[in-house]
């Protein structure tokens, strides 16, 4: 018996500012569903997903959710107002005795519930978000960039947790290998219309170069139509004197039809010129330490960093990547060893905080007001890579129009802003370049442009970032920083590292006993040696078997309050269910650690 769908949209249409949003818009989100909705910056995908999830009224058409389904939505800019620490916001829908759940979703996301509202940064407030709504656990979950912010292991966590979830949820998200690994079909919204396929995020590119060759086709078709008709048209009133009105209506039905074809967004053009070709040996560091009071970033670190290199800093949020990038560049000093910086160095900086950006200032000032980027008594230019340029011409090359270049900073979107920064940061000559999280808001077209232009820049890249398939792109070496001020550089991107990292020795928790038979699956059957995936999946065992023995005592405490049976019995029920799920999950992740440790 075929089930009741958990969202309905019946033909949505909806305008800002003149501009369609969307225009009969309809789809249909079922039980287990993991979709990702992807698009251009500015498509109107976060839009869409409030409609969604019932925050924005469409102009027309209806949203449809059966009684009882529960939706949940992950925004980008929470609204935590009246709440005094970000733990009272993410717990704030939750039944009174539940807050075991967001405990345990907290650990994962490495998210202190204790933290202030007043003093809480943009990216801790969106990982209260993402708590909150893990921790509810509604029906259906639409979650906007919930990456964004969260360092590989918290990224890690994350795609474990959906991978095991029985509810449905949708994705927006420029991180390949998340949504590679966790979705099964794929809407894209593309001028105000959305198409769905029904297979995940990869091949999502085929299908979308399939789709437009298509309407290059059928454009060049109905262009060749209306050349032959218009020439009849002037050709048969001097044969004829007459014109055969119904072809006349014709033909202007088939220039309505013409104008009325949407063009595709064009693409932002990125380019970089190296400024004076630097020395050979870009940095050379040696036996660097670093301390701030208990807290040791690196502890005899030594690094040589070649001209053309692109290294890729990783580790967890707050490990000191950005501190580490800053002593290697000789903005920051370092407590003990040396750094020297090869000559002719011209450096850009891409910072994640963007805040080379006013918010008050416009798009226009931002770039003229730059004494490094404007001409000299003319206002209206930039200088880009040594030639002027009209400012608003180059905001076009960016996608941003004439209305946006005097609109002010702070209403830019995530996307946007991170597109006026590579602008401002590109149109100076550089050799040495510092990109610190570039990837955050940026769609997956944009990312694509942003690593060809890396490829093709005969400069020097230092790279901080989260998103494993752009490390694997651009990067050739991989400095790893773990805590306790060990860092490790590996040749190669993300996998790379992944690959050569050191499996642990043994796992924190090693089960009782092993079990006499094992299935004879053609895995198991090998005589040495493990895979790349089984080498990953090795590692990552003992800390998901250390997070489900944490989570099963939880709820082995919450279970033992002596009257939660009578009192609460649907609570009971629920926790119950958790601690059953979660034995049977650590007893397997047990069974598989034994058996990839037997053949390793």
């Amino acid at each position: 018996m075929a089930r009741a769908p958990l969202l309905q949209l019946n033909s949505i249409s909806l305008t800002f500012g003149g501009t369609p949003v969307f225009d009969d818009l309809s789809l249909v989100l079922q039980p287990g569903d993991r979709v990702a909705l992807v698009g251009r910056n500015g498509s109107g995908k976060s839009t869409l997903m409030k409609v969604m999830a019932g925050l924005t009224d469409p102009d027309r058409g209806e949203r449809i959710v059966p009684q009882g389904v529960t939706v949940g939505y992950m925004e980008q800019d929470p609204d935590l107002s009246g709440y005094a620490t970000l733990g009272d916001f993410a717990a704030s829908a939750l039944p009174e005795g539940e807050s075991y759940r967001l405990a345990v979703v907290a650990e994962g996301l490495k998210f202190d519930p204790a933290t202030p509202v007043a003093t809480a940064s943009g990216g801790e407030r969106r990982r209260a978000a993402l708590a909150k709504l893990l921790a509810e656990a509604p029906e259906l979950m639409l979650l906007d960039e919930p990456t964004n912010h969260l360092d590989i292991q918290a990224i890690e966590w994350l795609e474990e947790e959906l991978s095991a979830t029985k509810a449905a949820f949708v994705l927006i998200s420029h991180d390949r290998a998340f949504l590679r690994a966790l979705t099964r079909a794929t809407l894209w919204i593309d001028r105000a219309q959305l198409r769905r396929r029904d297979a995940g995020f990869d091949g999502f590119e085929d299908w979308r170069e399939t789709i437009w060759a298509e309407e290059d086709e059928a454009r060049h078709k109905l262009d060749r139509k209306i050349k032959a008709e218009a020439k009849w048209a002037v050709e048969g009133i001097s044969a004829r004197r007459k014109r055969n009105m119904g072809r006349v209506r014709a033909l202007q039905s088939l220039r309505a039809e013409r104008a009325a074809q949407l063009r595709r967004q064009g693409t932002v053009a990125l380019a970089l010129e190296s400024g004076p070709t630097s020395g050979k040996r870009v940095i050379e560091a040696k036996a660097l330490s670093k301390s701030f009071g208990d807290r040791t970033i690196v502890t005899g670190f030594s690094l040589r960093v070649l001209r053309g290199d692109r290294v890729a800093f990783v580790g967890p949020n707050g490990v000191g990547k950005t501190t580490l990038i800053r002593m290697l560049t000789g903005e920051v000093q370092q407590d003990s060893g040396t750094v020297e910086l090869g000559t002719n160095l011209e450096i850009a900086v891409f910072d994640q905080t963007r805040a080379a950006l006013d918010p008050e200032a416009t798009l226009w000032e931002s770039l003229t007001g730059d004494p490094g980027l404007g001409v000299s008594g003319a206002s209206d230019q930039v200088m880009v890579r040594g030639v002027p340029r009209h400012v608003v011409g180059y905001l076009k090359d960016s996608l941003f129009t004439e209305l946006q270049a005097r609109a002010p900073v702070k209403s830019l979107s995530g996307g946007e802003k991170a597109r006026l920064l590579l602008a401002k940061i590109m149109a100076r000559p550089s050799n040495l370049l510092i990109l610190d999280e570039p990837t955050n808001d940026l769609d997956v077209e944009t990312l694509d442009l942003l690593q060809e232009t890396l490829g093709d820049f005969d400069g020097t890249v230092l790279l901080v970032s989260h998103d494993r398939d752009f490390i694997d792109r651009v990067a050739t070496v991989t400095v790893a920083m773990e805590g306790d001020g060990r860092a490790t550089a590996y040749p190669g991107g993300w996998s790379d590292y992944a690959a050569q990292r050191p499996a642990p020795v043994q796992a924190p928790h090693m089960p009782p006993a092993r079990r006499k038979e094992e299935p004879k699956t053609e895995a198991r059957s090998k005589a040495s040696g493990l895979t790349f995936s089984e080498r990953k999946r090795f590692g990552e065992l003992p800390a998901l078997m250390d997070r489900l023995q944490a989570e099963i005592a939880r709820l082995s405490e919450f279970l033992a309050q002596p009257e939660l049976f009578t009192q609460e019995p649907v609570k009971f029920r629920k926790a119950s269910e958790g601690l059953a799920e979660r034995q049977a999950a650590l007893h397997a992740a047990e069974e598989e650690w034994l058996l990839l440790a037997d053949r390793a």
